[in-house]
C-alpha cells in the first residue's frame, strides 16, 4: 500500500519542479523582453532626438512623461526636443522642471540657461551661470558666459570666455563666428575679419562666417571676395553683401558694379539684387 503512495509523491513532486521550470522560462523570457523594450525606446528616444521632425518629436516626448512622470531622461528629451522645434518659451519651463528633478545636473542647469537666452531672457540665464560652481567647465557653459559678457558690452571677460570655449571643442568653428561677431560690433574689424577667417578654415560649410566676413572686410573697405569655398550661389550673395558695405560706405559706383556682378553670377535669376540695383539706379537718376 506504501508503494503507489510513494510513486504518487514523486510523480508530484516532478510535476511541481515542471512547474517551477516553466515558471523560471517565463520569468526569463519576460525578463528578456524588458531588456528588448529598454533597448528599443532608447534607440526612438535617439532617432527622436535627432532626425525626427522637431514637433513629433516634442509630442512624442509629451506622451512619454504623462505616462512616466518620474523618468529624467523623458524630461531631458521633452526639453530638447522643444529648443529643437524653436518653441523656446514652452523649453524653459521644460528646462526648468529638469533641474528641480533630484537627479539632475550641472549641465541640465546650462541647459536651461541656454534656453533662457534663447528665450531673450539674458538676466536670468546670467543668474542660472552664476549658481553653477566655477568648477564645472564645460565648452557649452563658457560659449554662454561669453555671449552674456557680450550682451553686457564686458569685452575683456567676453574674449577670455571665448578663448576658453575655443579650447575645449574640436569644433571651434561656430563660437570663433560668434566671436568674430563680437568683435565686429565693437568695431574692431581687422580682429573680426581674423577670426571669421580661421572659422571659415575649421568648416567652410558656415555661410554665415563667410558673410560675416565679407562685411569686416567692407568696413575696411576692401572690396574684393577673399579666397574662401564657395558655391555659385555663395558666390553671388556674398558679392551682394559686399556691394551694400560699399554703398553704406558711400562707395556708390563701387556698388552698384558689385551687384552687377552679383546678379551675372548667381546661377538663377537674382531678385533681391536686381530689385536694389534698380532701386539705386533710379535713385541716381531721381
Amino acid at each position: 500500500m506504501r508503494q503507489p503512495i510513494l510513486i504518487s509523491l514523486c510523480v508530484t513532486g516532478v510535476l511541481s519542479l515542471g512547474a517551477c521550470d516553466q515558471a523560471g522560462q517565463d520569468g526569463d523570457v519576460e525578463r528578456a523582453f524588458q531588456g528588448v523594450n529598454v533597448v528599443d525606446e532608447t534607440n526612438l528616444n535617439d532617432v527622436m532626438l535627432t532626425v525626427a521632425d522637431p514637433d513629433e518629436a516634442v509630442s512624442y516626448f509629451r506622451r512619454a512623461t504623462s505616462e512616466q512622470s518620474d523618468r529624467i531622461d523623458l524630461q531631458r528629451g521633452l526639453a530638447k526636443s522643444l529648443i529643437r522645434a524653436k518653441r523656446y518659451t514652452e523649453a524653459v519651463p521644460a528646462w526648468t522642471k529638469v533641474t528641480e528633478h533630484p537627479d539632475a545636473t550641472k549641465d541640465d542647469s546650462v541647459h536651461l540657461a541656454d534656453a533662457l537666452i534663447r528665450n531673450n531672457e539674458w538676466a536670468r540665464a546670467d543668474g542660472v551661470l552664476d549658481s553653477i560652481p566655477p568648477t564645472h567647465e564645460t565648452f557649452k557653459r563658457y560659449r554662454l558666459e561669453a555671449m552674456i559678457a557680450d550682451s553686457k558690452e564686458e569685452w575683456e571677460k567676453a574674449d577670455s570666455f571665448y578663448e576658453t570655449a575655443v579650447g575645449l571643442t574640436t569644433t571651434p568653428g561656430p563660437v570663433m563666428n560668434n566671436w568674430g561677431y563680437s568683435k565686429l560690433t565693437r568695431g574692431d574689424y581687422a580682429a573680426a575679419e581674423r577670426l571669421f577667417t580661421d572659422a571659415i578654415r575649421q568648416d567652410g560649410s558656415l555661410f554665415t562666417a563667410k558673410n560675416n566676413l565679407v562685411l569686416a572686410r567692407g568696413a575696411q573697405k576692401k572690396y574684393s571676395l577673399p579666397v574662401i569655398p564657395t558655391d555659385q550661389t555663395e558666390r553671388a550673395r556674398l558679392l551682394y553683401t559686399l556691394g551694400l558695405s560699399a554703398i553704406k560706405q558711400g562707395d556708390i559706383a563701387i556698388g552698384k558694379g558689385l551687384m552687377r556682378d552679383a546678379i551675372d553670377t548667381h546661377p538663377q535669376h537674382f531678385e533681391e539684387a536686381a530689385r536694389s540695383l534698380r532701386a539705386l539706379e533710379s535713385n541716381v537718376a531721381n
